[in-house]
């Protein structure tokens, strides 16, 4: 992996891991567009590691508050939402894996993801609700479609958007609590993909080509979630329905053609 290939990757996953259109299905492509595949697990978690730094950067305030208050309502809805992700993660476990590594059903993870978010584009109207009226089901309720987003081409960003649209919360409040209840989830996810690396082989990159993947990540990842802040208090998600509906045609063509 030279410079310019960690460049485009850290870019891809920094973008698209908080915009709503799939950041491991975007990166499944572009590492299999750059011949990467083997050394997807190690590559996968530095640029993981590069949006985490992104979040973390942006919900800086926030984090040092419920740190100092690790037990507050913020705490525990973060808690509520993390239990399911996490059982169903490890329930599914295997058969996220397979799937991930085959790609097969990467252009109709896509197709679903642009159902989704079409569909809670049109509820989104009926949104009320901020931050502080979030309850421990609405939490539980998002935090079991953060767990289904597991699978390569599901957004997490959008599933847990759409969830939160789906339980009446209000478009800024709804992506707010999206991208904070990220920090776990990709916190969680280094931390096994630490574990599988130590376990395992993988390839050999160069440093610097790393540092700029990672860096790359964490500049454009901490731009996607300011972005995607304030678009959502004044545009609409169709547009990433569209644009992933598209993704899924891409992908579903080259498959049924033999080229991916």
């Amino acid at each position: 992996m030279d410079w310019l290939e960690a460049t485009v990757l850290g870019i891809i996953q920094g973008l698209t891991e908080f915009l709503p259109v799939s950041s491991t299905g975007h990166l499944y492509l572009g590492r299999h567009l750059f011949g990467l595949d083997e050394a997807g697990l190690f590559l996968d978690t530095m640029l993981h590691l590069g949006t985490l730094i992104a979040v973390l950067a942006v919900y800086r305030e926030e984090i040092i508050s419920l740190l100092k208050n690790p037990f507050s309502r913020m705490g525990g809805l973060l808690v509520a939402g993390t239990i399911p992700t996490v059982i169903i993660g490890l329930a599914f476990k295997d058969f996220f894996e397979e799937i991930s590594e085959t790609g097969v059903t990467i252009g109709w993870e896509f197709l679903a993801t642009g159902l989704i978010l079409w569909l809670s584009d049109n509820w989104k109207q009926h949104g009320h609700k901020q931050l502080e009226e979030i309850s421990y089901a609405d939490a539980a309720f998002i935090g079991v479609w953060q767990g289904a987003a597991i699978l390569p081409a599901i957004s997490r960003s959008g599933l847990t958007i759409a969830a939160a649209l789906f339980r009446r919360i209000d478009k800024s409040a709804a992506a707010h609590f999206s991208f904070f209840l990220s920090i776990p989830a990709i916190a969680g996810a280094l931390l096994l993909q630490f574990v599988d690396l130590m376990s395992g082989q993988t390839q050999v990159l160069p440093l610097s080509s790393l540092v700029m993947a990672t860096l790359m990540s964490a500049l454009f990842g901490y731009l996607a979630v300011r972005w995607m802040i304030n678009l959502l208090k004044q545009s609409s998600l169709k547009i990433f329905a569209v644009y992933v509906w598209g993704m899924g045609v891409i992908v579903l063509f080259f498959q049924w053609t033999g080229r991916f």
